[in-house]
């Protein structure tokens, strides 16, 4: 890592100072997650909001285990072999929902590239599991790409959440460093087909990678042109030094223009900050 990178790591501006976790309701939500060994991509991605969002009793839940099968050069999360499916993880989960009275539940998953279906079936399975015991509850699912198998993707659409998301995470130049695994237009292409099948749909840009201005512009029209309604824009924030470094720290200023370009685009809401991740007020992009 050179001396640049070191510093920008080490050196945070004020703008990302966080609280931390304190109060009796993020307690609440900690013993929960905690009591029905659930897994979180608020402590597995290490969110920088996590006291915010669990002291308001609300968390983004991962399924299909905490080990994934893709090494992407951002992510915290674990990369190896996943053990098996936890046949019991919907109805564990959704008891879960449940119990904390959320009333929008944001589900997401570790890739499952070693399963035939991608963990579709799981997905599916937990969907179902909270409209059964948490009837009131609302879903947004952020999903992965299934490696481009779009009968697995349909499954998602059959069972139509309310919002679904899928992350372009940054810029095509920068996408084969970064989602090592992924692709681009698959991504695109992806959004493409859950429009296309009536949903409504979200993605997530991480700033702070070494892209340039125009670039970010020119993903933001990418996605509109996919009908895209809703995009998060946020800061990265380097998990470990085995992780990429940070390029750059965006400025609020640059944030808000970004969230103003997109609202001309025609995006339905964008938020757009450097603490911002895909879930962030996820609650308020239902319409």
């Amino acid at each position: 890592m050179n001396e640049k990178s070191e510093r920008l790591k080490t050196k945070k501006p004020s703008w990302l100072k966080v609280k931390l976790p304190i109060g009796e309701d993020y307690k609440n939500v900690r013993n929960i997650v905690d009591k029905h060994k659930l897994n979180t991509i608020c402590q597995s991605g290490n969110c920088p909001n996590m006291g915010e969002c669990w002291g308001a009793g609300t968390a983004t839940f991962m399924i299909l285990g905490n080990i994934c099968t893709r090494s992407c050069g951002f992510c915290s999360v674990a990369t190896g072999k996943p053990e098996n499916t936890d046949p019991f993880e919907p109805v564990r989960l959704a008891k879960s929902v449940k119990l904390m009275g959320v009333k929008h539940c944001v589900i997401t998953s570790v890739d499952r590239d070693d399963l035939k279906d991608g963990g579709a079936s799981v997905w599916v399975e937990t969907i179902k599991a909270v409209r059964r015991i948490s009837p009131g509850t609302t879903l947004e699912t952020l999903i992965p790409d299934f490696k481009g198998e779009w009968d697995n993707l349909q499954h998602i659409i059959d069972i139509a959440p309310e919002i679904v998301s899928h992350n372009l995470e940054t810029v095509r130049r920068l996408t084969k460093e970064v989602r090592i695994q992924a692709k681009y237009d698959r991504s695109l292409e992806l959004l493409n087909r859950l429009k296309s099948g009536g949903m409504k749909t979200k993605s997530g840009i991480m700033l702070g990678l070494g892209e340039s201005q125009m670039e970010v512009i020119e993903t933001m029209e990418d996605l509109r042109s996919v009908g895209v309604d809703i995009l998060t824009l946020g800061q990265y924030l380097q998990p470990t030094k085995e992780h990429l470094p940070v390029a750059e720290f965006i400025t609020p200023e640059r944030f808000a223009l970004y969230e103003s370009e997109g609202l001309k685009m025609g995006f339905r809401f964008v938020e757009s900050g450097p603490l911002v991740r895909s879930s962030y007020h996820a609650e308020k992009h239902l319409f």
